[in-house]
C-alpha cells in the first residue's frame, strides 16, 4: 500500500512539474529545492540523535534490569554468568557497573583461582580480560601469575586485564610474554597492554 502512495505521488509530481513554467521550475530548483533538502539532512541527524538517546536508554534499562538479577541471584554459576554479561553489555566499561563491582570483582577472582579444569580455560579467561574492566587492585597478583597459565586465551586474556588496569608491575612479564611467547595472539595482547603502559 504505501508503495502504491509512494508511486501515485510521484506521478502526480511529474505531471505537475510538466505543466509548470521554465521560470517557475528555475525558481523552486534555485530556493525551494535547496531549503528541502536542508531540512531533510536535519531531520535525519535528529532522527540519528533520537535512536542513539534510545538505545543509550534501552542500554542502561538492561543493565539495571541484570545488575538486580546479579543481586537476587544465589547460584554461583548463573551470577558469574550474569556478571559476564553485564560487562560486556556496559560495553566494557567500569561506569554504571560501581554499585555491582566489588561483588562482581570477588567472584571473577574466585573463578580465575578456582575454575583451573582444563575445560575451564575460557572462564579463567573471560574471569582475567574482565577483571581489567573492573579496575580491582587486589586481582593484579592473580593477573600476574594467569601470565603463566597453560592456555594461551588465559594468558592473553590476563594480558587484556592487566593493560586495561594500566598495572605497571606487569611491565617486566608483559615484555617477557611479548617476545618469548608461542602464541601471537598472546605476544599482540602483551604489546598492546606495553602500550597502555606507556
Amino acid at each position: 500500500m504505501a508503495a502504491l502512495l509512494l508511486l501515485a505521488l510521484v506521478v502526480t509530481g511529474v505531471w505537475i512539474w510538466k505543466r509548470m513554467l521554465p521560470d517557475t521550475q528555475d525558481l523552486i530548483v534555485q530556493y525551494t529545492l535547496p531549503v528541502l533538502l536542508a531540512l531533510a539532512g536535519v531531520g535525519l541527524l535528529l532522527k540519528m540523535v533520537v535512536g542513539r538517546v534510545r538505545q543509550r536508554r534501552a542500554d542502561r534499562d538492561r543493565r539495571e534490569r541484570l545488575m538486580a538479577q546479579f543481586e537476587r541471584e544465589g547460584k554461583p554459576d548463573l551470577r558469574l554468568e550474569l556478571g559476564l554479561t553485564l560487562v560486556e553489555t556496559n560495553h566494557y566499561r567500569l561506569e554504571g557497573l560501581e554499585r555491582i563491582a566489588p561483588a562482581l570483582a570477588e567472584l571473577l577472582m574466585t573463578t580465575l583461582t578456582t575454575r583451573l579444569d582444563d575445560k575451564q580455560h575460557r572462564l579463567r579467561g573471560m574471569a582475567a580480560s574482565h577483571l581489567g574492566v573492573l579496575q580491582e587492585p587486589r586481582a593484579i597478583p592473580l593477573l600476574l601469575k594467569a601470565l603463566e597459565d597453560d592456555h594461551a586465551y588465559v594468558r592473553s586474556s590476563a594480558a587484556l586485564g592487566l593493560g586495561r588496569m594500566r598495572a605497571r608491575e606487569a611491565k617486566d612479564k608483559l615484555a617477557y610474554l611479548m617476545k618469548e611467547d608461542w602464541d601471537q595472539t598472546v605476544r599482540s595482547r602483551a604489546r598492546e597492554a606495553l602500550e597502555r603502559l606507556a
